[in-house]
Parts: structure tokens; sequence; C-alpha cells
């Protein structure tokens, strides 16, 4: 076994889909010795750090035989080291044959076995074979990833020294197909999870999957797709009749609801919202908006809180016309903005009717983790448009390591900061410092765009990183999206097909052939979307289908859960409402 090429490449712009992107897959081979260091080699650059580089995904390696097979397998004489984007390319290693933990001495460094590559569309670039991610997988010819235990020099046609064997023994290509595959043998997760080599990020996919068996659940890919990914209770919407309202404050109004069949209603994960369709529109046209459950789960009804917003089609229907005894049509529960089980501190910061998915989360809390130490930080104009304070209220006072803090932009006369509110004006950087929050804590922030920007901005300065932020948007959704690009309806929308209804982003179109995919459509629109191989095995492109039905372009590897679909290889086979 030998090194036969080191491969470095810096940060390019290039055009994909006609947009710049920046990447360093481009990689050419470099003669002499070369240093590596604990997170790269000399002279190389990881653009995506999300997807490559850290600790764990160091120097990237693949083998010259699997150079052989695609040159074979895609007729190609042109295939140079560095085309798969690896740093190393070896003689020998092979990806069924090296284990996860092995370790290695090139020259005076000493490598370890962490992961194998991470799909990303990147390499489809390189080689220009847009499916290239999907066939590395489905061929068990991924390549893998070394941490760098010892720093030192190596050098093309150095040695590879084997001088620890991995403790689980278990190879590249079946960690591989473990995550990626349909099969998740239980027996397998455990092995995996317990390999002290295993990067973090596979580490939590295997346990997510793991979870996900042991609870009986069978569809999807938890380990792609987080808790998110499993089944819906119910695909597409069923009839609920209103069993009760409220007027919380002058513009906010709750509504419980129960299922018109009287059957037993679905639980909920805590921050998970529900899509309500009802004939708000122009004719009676039907009308999709999303809501967060703001109740306790584990009841027979959901309760959610509706904010008329001026101009609003849907909260001025729902607050003026609907009544006890209504029925609406409603989606199933969903969401990626959940509630996490750890222990450590939460501090879940709200403005307005964001603080709806925040509600939820605190049930939960005082009933599944009651001595976890909470931080409740709510801003609002004084305390007659708080909403649902008094139950927060009745919370904190049963829990032992409550902090309830008010902000209060406009307070009103007679309320005194230390009794009724403990800070005025809006939550800022001087604030948050001032409360000391632990070390540690998981973050979770809802409210309008403004309000998100500049919290997320002063808990960054803060020293918080960006893995412990996670929020959610109500309101003018569209308004924050990535670049400040707002959703608009798509060029030249003269399409003929099925129509297609973005739900978050209020834009709904018929679909045109001139789309490969939904998520091309989506991109031409300017909708927020996540995305990484876009040819249907890294799941980061999956999302809630609302209602109807889809088809696939070409089958996912691993197919989503019931009421889920990945949007990068799926196109509408009728009318679709999408929870994008």
């Amino acid at each position: 076994m030998k090194v036969l090429s080191i491969n470095v490449g810096m940060s390019q712009e290039v055009e994909f889909r006609g947009k710049l992107i920046k990447t360093s897959i481009f990689k050419k081979p470099v003669k002499g010795k070369v240093t590596v260091r604990r997170l790269n080699i000399d002279g190389d650059c990881q653009t995506d750090l999300i997807g490559h580089g850290g600790e764990h995904r160091a120097v990237m390696v693949y083998q010259a035989e699997s150079y052989h097979y695609w040159s074979k397998q895609l007729n190609r004489e042109d295939l140079f080291y560095g085309q798969f984007g690896e740093n190393l390319t070896v003689e020998g290693l092979a990806d069924k044959e090296v284990y996860i933990g092995d370790h290695y001495e090139i020259g005076t460094a000493i490598f370890e076995v962490t992961q194998p590559r991470v799909t990303c569309y990147r390499v489809g670039i390189s080689m220009g074979v847009p499916e290239m991610p999907a066939l590395l997988v489905s061929h068990k010819r991924p390549g893998f990833y070394f941490r760098v235990i010892r720093e030192g020099e190596i050098a093309a046609g150095d040695l590879i020294k084997k001088i620890a064997d991995g403790p689980g023994k278990m190879s590249i290509a079946d960690v591989d197909s473990l995550l990626y595959s349909k099969n998740h043998p239980t027996e397998e997760l455990v092995r995996a999870i317990n390999i002290p080599a295993l990067s973090d990020g596979w580490r939590q996919s295997f346990q997510d999957l793991l979870k996900s068996s042991q609870a009986g659940i069978a569809e999807g890919n938890t380990g792609l797709s987080g808790v998110n990914g499993r089944p819906l209770a119910w695909a597409g919407y069923r009839q609920f009749v209103i069993a009760d309202s409220h007027l919380e404050t002058t513009d906010i109004k709750s509504f419980e609801l129960r299922p018109a069949d009287g059957k037993s209603l679905a639980s909920f994960l805590p921050g998970q919202h529900i899509a309500i369709r009802i004939p708000a529109g122009r004719g009676k046209a039907l009308l999709t908006r999303m809501f967060s459950l703001c109740g306790p789960a584990g009841g027979d009804r959901y309760r959610i809180a509706v904010k008329r917003e001026k101009d609003g089609l849907c909260s001025a229907y729902m607050h003026d016309q609907l009544q006890k005894g209504d029925t609406l049509e409603v989606s199933a529960p969903r969401g990626e903005f959940i509630l996490s089980d750890l222990q450590c501190p939460v501090v879940l910061l709200s403005a307005g009717v964001g603080i709806t998915p925040m509600l939820g989360m605190l049930y939960t809390l005082e009933e599944n983790m009651p001595t976890r130490e909470i931080w409740w930080i709510h801003s609002a104009r004084n305390e007659s448009s708080y909403p649902f304070l008094k139950e927060v209220e009745e919370i904190r006072s049963r829990l032992s390591a409550f902090h309830a803090l008010k902000v209060y932009s406009q307070p009103a006369e007679g309320e005194q900061i230390g009794i009724h509110y403990d800070f005025q004006g809006h939550l800022s950087l001087s604030v948050l410092k001032s409360l000391n929050l632990p070390s540690g804590c998981e973050y979770y922030l809802c409210g309008p765009p403004g309000y998100l920007s500049d919290t997320t901005a002063a808990l960054v300065a803060l020293g918080v990183s960006d893995a412990q932020i996670k929020s959610e948007i109500f309101g003018d959704y569209a308004a924050s999206t990535v670049a400040d690009l707002k959703p608009h309806l798509p060029p030249d929308n003269d399409g003929k097909g099925p129509l297609i209804n973005f739900t978050k982003s209020n834009i709904a179109f018929h679909w045109s052939p001139r789309y490969d995919n939904i998520l091309e459509a989506a991109e031409a629109c300017d909708i927020p979307v996540h995305w990484s191989c876009r040819v249907g095995v890294c799941h980061r492109c999956e999302s809630s289908l609302l209602d109807g039905k889809i088809k696939y372009t070409s089958p996912p590897l691993d197919p989503p859960a019931t009421g889920r679909l990945l949007i990068c290889c799926s196109v509408p086979f009728s009318d679709l409402d999408l929870d994008l």
C-alpha cells in the first residue's frame, strides 16, 4: 500500500445552474513533501465546512483501483488523480477492507479512519456526471476520511503502514451502506455507535436510526432527515371541529381543534406545526397556512393561536368568520423546529405570537424534564399584548429551575420595571450579556424576521455557536430568506401542468416541464430550500407533502416516510401542497 498522489486545491467560483458557487472540489497533484496538519494539508482548502473539514474530516482518501473501476463503468479515459476531490490517491485501502478506527502511518504522520465520504453534488460537477454522488454510494465506492493523530510530512511514493485495527471491524463500505441504504439492522447500528473513532455526525445519525427502530418505526430514514423524517400520523388533510376559541390579546385568538370523526388524536413533538386549509380566498378559494401547536401534547385536541395580520385574508377569516362547531381541514403535525431531549440548559426566546411553539415546548419540559434549567425570555409591547401570560406564570410556579424575563417595548401606564416587566425596549446584546446565561445552552428562537436576525446576531456576538441556535419564522415567512431574496412566481410563468403550491411562501403556479424536479422549480422562485446531493441520496432536501401525489424521476436509495418527499428527484403527479 502506498500514496500515489497528493492533491490540493483552493476555493474558487464556478457556475452551477446559472449561479456562481464556491468550491474546492478541483484538486491537482503536487510534488515533493507536504505537511499534514490537524485540520488539513498545507496548500489545500475546504470550502463547505458543513459537509467537509474539521478534525474528523481533515484528509480525504480515494483509491486508484476505484479510478480504474469508474474508467470502465463510465467509459472514460480522461480521469486524473484528484478528480474525485481526494487529498490522497492511494494504492490499496479498498473501502470494503478499511475499518473505522484503523490507524495508518504515512511518512512521519499518523492517521485514523473516521467516516465515509459525505455525499455532495460537487463531485458530480468535477466528474461531469451529475448522478455521481448516488453512484458512489450504490456501487459501494465512496472513499473515506482520515483524522490526523500526529502531524507530519508525507509525499507521493510513501508506503502506507497499518499500525492498529479498528475495534468494531466495520468497513467503510458497510458503514456507508448502513446509513444510506434501506437496511438498518439494530445490531449493526449498535455496533457502529460503539466505535470510538466514528465521527460525531455519523454516530448521531445511527443513534436516530436506532431510536426509530426501537420505537417500531419502519418507514423513512431518520439517520439522514432526523426526527422530522418519521412517518406522519396521516396523509393529506383531516376534518377537525372547532371545540373552543379565546381572544388571548386584542389581535391574537386561540382555537382548540378536535377530530370531527371522534377518533383518537395523534400526539406531536414540541415545536411542531400543522397546516390548516380554509375557504378564505377570493371566491372562497382554499388557502393554506401553518400554525404552531401551543398546547400540551397527548390530549384530545390541538390548540393554535392566530394573529390578525394586516391585509391577511386567512387571519381575518379565522378571527371574524370561524365559530365554535365549524370544521377545518387540518394536516398531521410536522416541522423541523423541535425541542431536543438533552438535559443541558435551554433558552426559549420569542416575540409576539412567536410564543406559540415555545409554549408547546414549555409544556413538554414540565411533563418530561421538570428539573432542566429553563430561561424563558419573551418580548411584547406590554402586558396586554403578552398572550398566554397566565399559563406561563402557572407553569413557572411548578418548576424549580425556571427563569422568566419580560421585555416590553411600550409599557402601559402603571406598569413598573422590576414588578411587571424586567427590561424596557427591545432584546439586545447588552440585555443578553447582563443575564450571564450558562455555557452550553440550547437556544430556540421564534418571532418576526427582524427579531430573529437581531437576536441571532447578539447570540453569535456572545460566542454562541450556530449549532446551539434553532429558529422558526412566523408571519411574513417570505421576508426572511437566504440573501434577503423574497419568494416570487417563476420567470416565464406559463406552465399548464398540475398546480404546485408552496404554502409557507404563499407561491402557487402551474407546473412546467422546463423543470427537471421540484427543487429546480423552488429555486426558480427563490424559495428557501436545503440540498446537497441533488440525486436522492442525502435526504437533505426532504420535505413535507401536505396533499397530492408525486412521482420520482429516479428512485431514492432509501425512500422517505409517508407524507414526505425528496424534492431533488420528484415531479408532481397531481396538484400539490408543499410545506415550503
